[in-house]
Order: C-alpha cells, then structure tokens, then sequence
C-alpha cells in the first residue's frame, strides 16, 4: 500500500487533491458520473438527511459537555475540588479522542449508519443514568463511557456525507451538521445551568438526557439508507500502516499539535470560568452562568469567516490572527469587572474557532491518501487537547485562581507561535533547496 501522506506542501494548504496513485483517477468524493445517486438540494431525501444529521450532531455535544456548565454544583454536592470534578468533562472527552480511530474503522467495515445508530443510541442510554451516579468515581466512569460510544459520530459522519451527497452540495450539509455541534455544545450547557438553578444538576443532566433521547429518535426515523457505500476490509496492519505514515508526516504533526495546543485554551477556560462567575466579585447564579456559553455564536461567524482570512492573509497568515486575537481575549479577561471578562471570552471563543478551522481544513488538504484516518487523527488530538485543558485548567486555578488558569493558555498559545513559526522556517528551507537543485 502506498504511504498515507506524500511529501509535505511548502505551505500549510496543499493544492487541490490529485489523481489517486493507485486508480489514476479522483477519489471517489471528487467524481461525478451521469447516474450519479448521491444527493444534492431538492432531491428526495437531502433534507431529511440534514435534518437528521443537525440532530445527532446536537445530541452529541449536548451530551459531551453536559456537565460543563454544572462543575461549581458538582464539586458543591460531592464535596470535591475543582480539578477532581474536572474530569466529568475530561474523561469524557479524553475517551473519544482515544475511541475515535477505532470506530472510523468499524464504519469502514460494518457501515456509517449501523455505527452512528449504534453509537448514538449506547450514548444516549448512559446519558439517562449518569444523573443516578452516587458518586464522583462512578458518575466519571459512566461519562468516559459515554465518551467513547460518541466516537461513532464524528467518526463515520463526515465519511457518510463524502459518499452521499454530491460535491457541490458537500460543504452545506457539512456546515448543517457542524452547525448542529456548535447548537448542541451551546444549547446544552445553558439549558443545565437554568434548569440546575432550580432542580439542582442532576435534574439538569436528566434533562439533556431526554433532549437528546429525542435528536436520536429523530436522527434514526429520517437518516436516509447509505446507497454508496462499500464495505470495506481495513485489516489492523493496514489501518497501522496509514496511521504510520500520516504521523512521519511533519506537516500533518503539526497541524495536530496546533489543533490539540487550540483546545487546551478553550477546554481550560471553560471548564474553569464557571467557578471564577460564581466567586466574588461577580457572583452570579448558576443560569446566568450557563447563558454565558451564548459566546459560541461568535465562534459559528469566526469559524465561517476563516476561509475569507484564509484567502486574504494565508493560512499561517490566519493562524497569527487567530492566536494574537487568542491571546488578547485571555490577557482581556483578567480584568475584575464583567463587562472586560466577557469581551475576553468573546475574542477567546473568535480566535479559537477560528484557528481551527484553519488547521482542521489543512489536514484534508495535506493528506492525499488515508484521508479519513488523517482527520480521525487529528479529532484525537483535538478531543485529548480539550481533556488535558480541561483538567490542567482547573489544576492551574486551583493553584493560582483565574491568572493561573491564563497563564496556562498563553504558554498553549506560545506553543501554536512557536509551531508556525517552525513551518514557516521549514518551508523557506524547502524553498531555498529545491532553487538550488
């Protein structure tokens, strides 16, 4: 089998994919015949299939940071700091990011949908008894669980799509299921927070459990049958193989770097800003502080604007933009009053959203064979970054309050300079050499 990953592009965007190495031809998510029978706006099925695919999307980032938002009321009813009730969102996110790889090769062999459905369904099943968890150690348990059974998702969504839908049609349907995440992600957290204010969060976490009991029975009565898929034989040695060659690739190693060093500032500060709201001065209740994830919206237009900064600064020139903005948002919310500390969160949300945009696009673009397992890798980075800020942020505001918790994200921000400024030297090397050739 050919390398999973040609030589690094001088820039962090590839040129367009070329002809496969093995078929001399597009792959298959680039080619259109006459009979073609994936689905495009209008035709029957692609609405349903869109709506289907926003409802799983917001039934899993509901479910993934549902105890987010409820991390000053968990450590109050177990009586545990804020690093140990951390781990609610950790563990959580720590066992995608490990589970994601594996379960991209399950839907390689058992199916998209069989995986999604399956997957799906076990999350939503621990979801409605994570709120009976007596203890930490046990509530935990079940959200590392639920964790890995949301691995199906990004796993064999995105793969679904390239073979369903036509590629003129192909960026739409993505965004609605990425806009379903983003929905999710927000609408979760600040529906735990009302409804913790005055049920307490156990009857919060119960009521993300039925929201998403819903998406999932809606997502299972309208996704439309695969018609285009073709199981496949991905034996473990050929799976160890791709995955070899995409992690000898330097480029695509730091893009998930850059991805995972990206989510260890967001997964830090909010993980953490809960319970710097919740402290004096600010001191406020637990639904105002659940509405504060209302930030996210900025992070749908960042994220939509990243292609326009893209065209206009270059990728790295993108990444500097997102990291500076990154950084002034963190430095921003230092301040002691409200007002500033919002702002902060509104450039910190900006800035990374849309950095990751950036670097997740370029992992597509970088690999030319193995595509699939390149950005199941790079998920894995993203997911592992989120559960170590999440955790060392707490860690960092244990030890040194909110300045604590900062400096933990400008030495991640540094961290993403540090790498681009690499890839920039690296590629003038490159550059320089091939001139002399």
């Amino acid at each position: 089998m050919p390398s999973a990953s040609t030589k690094a592009p001088t820039t962090l965007g590839a040129a367009s994919p070329s002809p496969s190495a093995e078929t001399g031809t597009l792959p298959a998510d680039e080619r259109t015949s006459p009979a073609d029978s994936r689905l495009s706006p209008g035709a029957p099925g692609y609405r349903r299939m869109s709506f289907a695919l926003f409802a799983a999307g917001m039934a899993t980032f509901a479910l993934l940071y549902s105890t987010q938002a409820l991390l000053p009321a968990v450590s109050a009813g177990f009586g545990v700091s804020a690093g140990a009730a951390s781990w609610t969102v950790s563990a959580a996110t720590g066992a995608l990011a490990l589970c994601v790889l594996p379960m991209s090769a399950l839907s390689e062999r058992y199916g998209r949908t069989t995986v999604m459905r399956a997957s799906l369904a076990v999350a939503v099943v621990l979801g409605l008894l994570v709120p009976l968890a007596p203890n930490l150690e046990s509530l935990v348990a079940l959200r590392a669980l639920q964790g890995a059974a949301l691995a199906g998702l990004p796993a064999s969504a995105m793969a679904y799509l390239a073979e369903e839908v036509r590629p003129k049609a192909l960026v739409g349907a993505i965004g609605l299921f990425v806009a379903g995440n983003s929905i999710g992600g927000m609408s979760g957290r600040i529906l735990t927070g009302w409804v913790a204010q005055f049920g307490g969060w156990r009857v919060a976490l119960a009521t993300v459990g039925v929201l998403a009991l819903v998406c999932a029975l809606v997502f299972r009565a309208m996704l439309p049958a695969a018609r285009n898929f073709t199981p496949g034989t991905l034996s473990p040695r050929t799976l160890a193989r791709t995955v070899r060659g995409h992690l000898a690739d330097p480029l695509l190693m730091r893009l998930y770097a850059i991805g995972a060093l990206f989510m260890t500032v967001f997964g830090a500060v909010y993980t953490v800003i809960g319970y710097r709201l919740v402290e004096e001065p600010f001191s406020l209740p637990q639904g105002v502080i659940g509405s504060i994830f209302l930030v996210y919206l900025v992070g749908t237009v960042s994220s939509a604007a990243a292609g326009r900064l893209v065209a206009r600064l270059g990728r790295r020139g993108a990444l500097y933009l997102a990291v500076t903005t990154t950084a002034a948002g963190l430095l921003l919310s230092l301040a002691g009053s409200l007002v500033p500390v919002l702002l902060g969160l509104v450039l910190i949300t900006a800035g990374f959203f849309a950095g990751h945009a950036v670097a997740s696009s370029s992992v597509s673009r970088t690999a030319r064979t193995g595509r699939a397992q390149a950005s199941a890798l790079y998920q894995s980075a993203y997911y592992l970054g989120s559960s170590a800020g999440g955790t060392l942020g707490a860690v960092a505001f244990h030890a040194g309050g909110w300045p604590g918790t900062v400096a933990l994200g400008l030495l991640a921000v540094v961290g993403v300079v540090g790498l681009t400024l690499y890839g920039t030297y690296a590629a003038r090397v490159q550059e320089r050499g091939l001139a002399t050739a």
